[in-house]
């Protein structure tokens, strides 16, 4: 059926602020945490190097989602590009891992969660996972424009922490690190590369909302535009002051690198700053991946290929409701899966870089075969740049989804085994329309 029938309901709530704060908010959240200590280890000073080049392939995949959105704004945008310039097919396989990668990541940030509030407060684990899953349940259930300002405040809140930490380092800050970064040498640099990408998955959250934004061509590629320069700024900002306030050795030796900077510049106040910072952090990363989880599964509801119940819109709230609870109910299966945050992570990487890749081969058949959706886009890049962006994007999402085989290969086998799940139950679904009509 035409996208447009299937997407009549859903109501415009979203700003332009909102959208910033969704596509920086989903990628400042556990990693800020946890990666800098092991980049550090790697590349010492030149993380600040590093942390510039990380986002080269997100503003690879940035420039494609932008263009894309200038032209066809889609909810569930990374789906819905695949589905109607690529090939159904293959929107459904990708989308379909994504539905199993975007429950661990909500497991994965709800146990880095009570790790943090493990330091102040001896809570159990799963009832209070299970407590914050109801509380973004809630809160997307009841509308996009509900849940986008909870993640408005919540960055907010994060970016004044930030700042906190970063004008209690100024008396410690060290301009020759940026020397000392440069001249180092590309070795320690491209040694904590890797680590340094995790930072930025995510930007591209402020087009999964697209039908939900008034002006939708023109703002959402600015949303994440701005969202990608908050969140270099951020980085590097960080990354600077922890490096000058205890040095790259204590840094990258460090199990909570950003809690041992806050005992260095703040005392006795460290602690329940950098615990407020982590809960307030992977709260908004939790509510901005809820909801595009249920956004992808109200599209795959509302084109055909998972029941249909999922693609219906609630008549009072305009929210993808019968999706939001199913996305609840999947967020909290979730928590039977192992504790291996290796497993869960790469489990969650392969998934993303699939979905970049996806996004980047629409964009390519767009500029090669569709000059009536050239002919909308608001960014007007020629088809020759959006084919060379897509064809780089796709290359980039290929050797960034292999990287982590060597390390733990069971993630791509759990994930193939879920793939065939799903493509077993698409082929005999595809097939049921036709066998009723032949009888």
């Amino acid at each position: 059926m035409p996208m447009s029938d299937t997407k009549a309901g859903l109501k415009q709530g979203v700003t332009l602020i909102d959208l910033v704060m969704l596509g920086a908010g989903t990628a400042i959240g556990a990693a800020i945490f946890s990666v800098l200590g092991p980049a550090t280890q790697l590349g010492g000073a030149g993380i600040l190097v590093a942390a510039g080049l990380a986002a080269l392939p997100m503003v690879l995949f940035a420039l494609v989602y932008a263009y894309m959105a200038s032209a066809v704004p889609r909810t569930a945008a990374s789906y819905e590009w695949q589905r109607q310039f690529s090939h159904p097919l293959i929107a459904f396989a990708i989308v379909w891992l994504r539905v199993l990668s975007n429950a661990v990541v909500m497991i994965v940030l709800g146990r880095v969660l009570m790790n943090y509030l493990g330091m102040v407060l001896p809570l159990p684990a799963a009832p209070v996972i299970l407590g914050l899953f109801t509380l973004i349940f809630a809160l997307n259930y009841r509308g996009v424009a509900v849940a986008a300002r909870a993640q408005t405040v919540l960055m907010i809140m994060l970016l004044a922490l930030f700042a906190v930490l970063v004008v209690s380092g100024v008396p410690y800050m060290k301009p020759q690190l940026f020397v000392e970064a440069v001249t180092g040498g590309w070795t320690p640099i491209l040694a904590a590369l890797p680590l340094m990408i995790q930072l930025f998955l995510g930007i591209e959250t402020a087009t999964e909302v697209g039908e939900e934004v008034k002006n939708a061509k023109t703002v959402v590629p600015w949303g994440i535009a701005l969202g990608l320069l908050l969140t270099v700024v951020v980085y590097v900002a960080v990354s600077f002051t922890a490096l000058s306030v205890v040095g790259p050795a204590e840094l990258g030796a460090a199990k909570a690198p950003l809690l041992l900077v806050a005992q260095t510049t703040l005392g006795r106040w460290a602690t329940p700053l950098i615990v407020t910072a982590a809960v307030a952090a992977l709260i908004k990363s939790m509510n901005a991946i809820f909801l595009v989880y249920a956004r992808f599964l109200y599209a795959m509801g509302a084109s055909g290929v998972l029941p249909a119940p999922l693609g219906r819109i609630h008549p009072r709230f305009g929210t993808p409701h019968v999706a939001t609870c199913v996305a609840f109910l999947a967020s909290c299966a979730g928590l039977l899966l192992p504790d291996s945050l290796l497993f869960l992570l790469l489990s969650i990487n392969v998934p993303t870089m699939l979905k970049y890749f996806g996004s980047c081969l629409a964009a390519y058949n767009v500029a090669d075969r569709h000059p009536e959706v050239r002919a909308q886009a608001r960014l007007r890049f020629s088809p020759a740049l959006v084919k060379a962006l897509a064809a780089l994007g796709m290359l980039a999402a290929l050797i960034i989804a292999g990287l982590g085989f060597g390390t733990d290969w069971r993630p791509y086998a759990l994930l193939l085994v879920w793939l065939a799940l799903g493509l077993a139950y698409y082929f005999q679904t595809q097939r049921r329309p036709v066998a009723t009509n032949a009888g």
